[in-house]
């Protein structure tokens, strides 16, 4: 069996700043719950971005017609890892789509065919690289405390909305993964 991967997902400016449209009002007790969760996965981290396409398509366009403050370069600071998560060393998927699970992010875990899940926002990015990895047989762990949403209650339901894919995605806590550890 292989070791458990932690997944953080789109730990971004774009989520985090206050002043931000897209901005998730718990990212913050999110981060400090995943700052914890780090060490112990040494190098067993993968971080993931969002960000806009340079030529958005299909239900795209209206998408980014309707938040036209984000359809910036990828390499605009809006979409920077905020500080405590960049430069960590650890490999950084980035995807134009709310789903990370791809290619990428299926190599940037190496033999591991199980993750930890982490991030914001859990009613949207969170959700959908759940339900993209599970479909590919990876198990997933959710890190309720550590993950963020629009609000509360929208983060609860996605949480609930996860659940009704057990075995395949379980919902835990921080405390439970780190106890889990292998």
């Amino acid at each position: 069996m292989s070791e458990q991967t932690l997944v953080v997902v789109d730990m971004q400016y774009v989520f985090g700043d206050p002043a931000s449209e897209w901005f998730t009002p718990a990212f913050v007790e999110a981060a400090e719950v995943i700052g914890r969760m780090l060490p112990a996965f040494g190098d067993r981290v993968v971080f993931t971005r969002f960000v806009a396409p340079e030529h958005p398509v299909g239900a795209w366009v209206p998408y980014y017609e309707q938040w036209p403050f984000a359809l910036v370069p990828a390499d605009d600071p809006l979409y920077d890892l905020v500080a405590p998560f960049r430069a960590t060393g650890h490999p950084v998927v980035t995807e134009t789509t709310f789903g990370k699970w791809g290619p990428d992010l299926a190599d940037a875990l190496g033999d591991s065919d199980e993750i930890v899940l982490a991030g914001v926002s859990t009613d949207c990015c969170v959700l959908s690289t759940a339900l993209g990895a599970a479909d590919a047989g990876v198990r997933v762990r959710v890190a309720a405390d550590a993950c963020a949403g629009l609000s509360e209650t929208d983060h609860q339901r996605a949480l609930d909305a996860m659940a009704l894919y057990a075995p395949l995605i379980e919902i835990s806590d921080s405390q439970r993964v780190l106890a889990g550890i292998r």
